[in-house]
């Protein structure tokens, strides 16, 4: 039987299943459905100090569905962090924790660059007793004349900054979520760990327009006419997601992506953070998509929109797939694949290596099976003896 249990940056989950920072935590009350339902861990909504300068607008959702089943597969968002005042989080946040003590409570967060406001927010939030923090550099919307979200997680230099004002600070995990809005996401990723965090998560929304109404001529979703680009995520941003967490996971554990394979069959690239984490985020609706974001290196998966989309209870079905998928493959605990297909990434030219040398030991199988002479010919490989002599 699967042990699902996770062991990552000193806590421990009962699963590796948590909720993504969102409107899935955006009060107790919801937090602690998650809790009862039997999710691992809970990212709250990004909270800041002075919430009076957030204000959200309605409609903020716009959704991409197929043509025959309607099925949602793309999800776009105008959402922004918190709105609700930073004293009643803190006293929230204590009062989950004083219920749910054993269950992973992470507080994600978010300030302008001011070190004084980052040293506050980190200081009065750990005093609640939150298992971790999660620094919000990657929400693509909203507030970038303020150089937050986004904004200072597209630069490296700032982030790292950021990260080592918190880490100064701090006395429980942090781990840096990332945003896909970038070319490299490993230099961000990089500038965070090497400036103290323990993790990563990735990946945040990604920068888009959903669509245009044809009868309106108005973009989606339209507030008193008009819109701004928003975050994109769902199923549809999946592939995009497992990229990312693989190029992170080689550059912090090692891998071949970018270089030739190793003779001996040992990885080309090695690891820059080996005892780091990453939390993978991207489209997880299903116990199958953690195990692939989680044989990418993922340590924890994080769901956001599929909860919006399904509902709390979809944990207990994704627990049942992943555990079904490791009792297929043996795999006893979730560290025991961790990042299993990081080395069957290479190059190109790796790949018209490999066939190229597959073909060739394909043919001169065939030409071995070859009978030059009447007296190789046997019984027991007749046919496949006809076969090597025929042209096709």
């Amino acid at each position: 039987m699967a042990d699902l249990t996770v062991h990552v940056d000193g806590l421990t989950l009962p699963n590796p299943f948590v909720i993504g920072s969102g409107p899935p935590g955006t009060n107790a009350n919801v937090i602690g459905k998650a809790f009862d339902e039997g999710w691992g861990g809970v990212v709250a909504k990004t909270v800041s100090l002075d919430a009076s300068k957030v204000i959200n607008v309605a409609p903020r959702y716009a959704r991409l569905r197929t043509t025959e089943s309607r099925e949602i597969y793309g999800w776009q968002n105008i959402e922004l962090i918190s709105d609700r005042d930073f004293d009643l989080w803190l006293d929230e946040f204590r009062m989950l924790k004083d219920k749910y003590p054993d269950r992973i409570l992470i507080a994600s967060i978010m300030e302008e660059y001011n070190k004084d406001a980052w040293v506050e927010i980190v200081e009065r939030t750990q005093e609640t007793g939150v298992d971790a923090f999660e620094l919000n550099f990657s929400c693509p919307h909203g507030l970038p004349e303020r150089k937050m979200g986004a904004a200072m997680g597209q630069d490296p230099d700032i982030l790292a900054e950021v990260c080592t004002w918190v880490n100064d600070a701090a006395k429980i995990p942090v781990w840096a979520k990332m945003t896909p809005n970038v070319t490299h996401i490993e230099d961000p990723a990089r500038a965070a760990l090497t400036a103290g965090c323990q993790g990563v998560a990735a990946i945040n929304t990604i920068l888009s327009t959903m669509g245009v109404d044809l009868e309106t001529l108005r973009p989606e979703p339209t507030v008193e006419g008009y819109t701004v680009p928003g975050g994109y995520s769902c199923t549809a941003v999946r592939p995009i997601a497992l990229r990312m967490v693989m190029e992170l996971a080689t550059m912090m554990y090692g891998g071949n992506s970018g270089q030739p394979i190793q003779p001996d069959g040992s990885i080309a690239v090695k690891g820059e953070f080996p005892d780091r984490s990453i939390s993978a985020i991207g489209g997880v609706e299903t116990g199958d998509d953690a195990a692939q974001f989680i044989l990418l290196g993922g340590s924890t998966v994080q769901v956001c929109t599929g909860v919006m989309k399904h509902g709390y209870a979809m944990v207990k079905g994704m627990c049942d797939q992943l555990s079904a998928f490791m009792d297929k493959h043996g795999f006893k605990t979730v560290e025991e694949f961790r990042g299993h297909s990081l080395h069957y990434f290479t190059t190109h030219a790796e790949l018209v290596r490999l066939q190229r040398e597959a073909k060739e030991a394909k043919k001169a199988e065939r030409k071995a099976k070859m009978v030059v002479e009447d007296a190789q010919w046997t019984g027991d490989k007749f046919v496949d003896q006809s076969d090597a002599l025929s042209r096709d």
